[in-house]
């Protein structure tokens, strides 16, 4: 992969969720632009999963940028206030938001359930951390992105307007993405930029771990959607491309309100994944 240029060097961004996954690769992206990039996570130790917040700040650095490792709970109200007041205090200033914090794993014991199947704790465990997390990231984080005209990124989904995984999992992504659409209003009256963000099927490590086919394939079935060939998915890297390039984009605030898919802003912008390639998914 050639060196990326710097487009975002002087940038601060803090990317909720990164020890691993999307987060990560988001993460890394905008550290490979040049920015300075606060990763925040509760894994400080690699269990059955890679991944540690430690670890993606160092590899920020390796990649030109600089990473901040900060140990959070999103569940921990103070904390996520305690995170900006840091951010305020080291640099005066935040360019980027990336609202990414989602238990994937605990999600995944739900998939395909009819929604009579599917406990209330699933949907406190969506919620809270898929929905709330990120609305009080963005409480605290607000004034200073307002100061800048700076840019928040909700990772969502398709499942906000279609059926996918189960019915928890689909009222949250229509919650975050209705909640994207309002912070812009809000937001209107300000240079600020809020948007959702769609990624396609990411090769995450937890897909990773899908063991290979007799014939080499390694496919993930998802009941009622299909089965996936996971070669073909996109890396983590990919969305994080969409949201450097949101990043660097002057005119972005035409894009406020809306959801984005990944493959559609790599037309646009003109990037392409790790590979390559443009990976499409429905």
């Amino acid at each position: 992969m050639s060196e990326i240029p710097k487009i975002l060097a002087g940038t601060v961004a803090v990317v909720t969720g990164a020890s691993r996954g999307i987060g990560k690769g988001i993460a890394l992206e905008l550290g490979a632009a040049g920015a300075t990039v606060y990763v925040t996570g509760r894994t400080t130790t690699a269990g059955h999963l890679p991944g540690t917040v430690a670890g993606t700040a160092a590899e920020i650095d390796e990649l030109g940028g600089t990473g901040v490792a900060v140990v959070c709970d999103h569940k921990d109200d103070s904390a996520v206030e305690k995170l900006f007041a840091q951010v305020r205090e080291e640099h005066g200033r935040l360019d980027v938001l990336v609202n990414n914090v989602y238990n994937s794993p605990a999600a995944a014991r739900w998939l395909g359930r009819k929604f009579w199947e599917v406990p209330p704790k699933a949907w406190d465990e969506t919620f809270d951390i898929g929905v709330r997390s990120h609305y009080v990231a963005s409480v605290f984080a607000a004034p200073l992105i307002i100061e800048s005209g700076g840019l928040i990124v909700n990772v969502s989904s398709p499942g906000a307007t279609r059926y996918m995984h189960n019915a928890v999992y689909g009222v949250g992504k229509t919650a975050l993405d209705r909640l994207t659409a309002d912070m812009a209003h809000d937001l209107a009256d300000t240079d600020a930029t809020a948007v959702s963000l769609w990624p396609g099927i990411v090769n995450t490590e937890l897909l990773q771990m899908v063991p290979a086919d007799a014939q080499g394939r390694r496919l993930v079935t998802l009941p009622g959607e299909g089965t996936f060939d996971l070669d073909t998915a996109e890396s983590p890297r990919f969305p994080g491309r969409a949201v450097a390039a949101l990043a660097a984009d002057p005119k972005r605030k035409a894009r406020s309100g809306k959801a984005w898919k990944v493959a559609d802003l790599a037309g646009e912008y003109g990037f392409t994944d790790i590979d390559g390639r443009v990976p499409r998914a429905d």
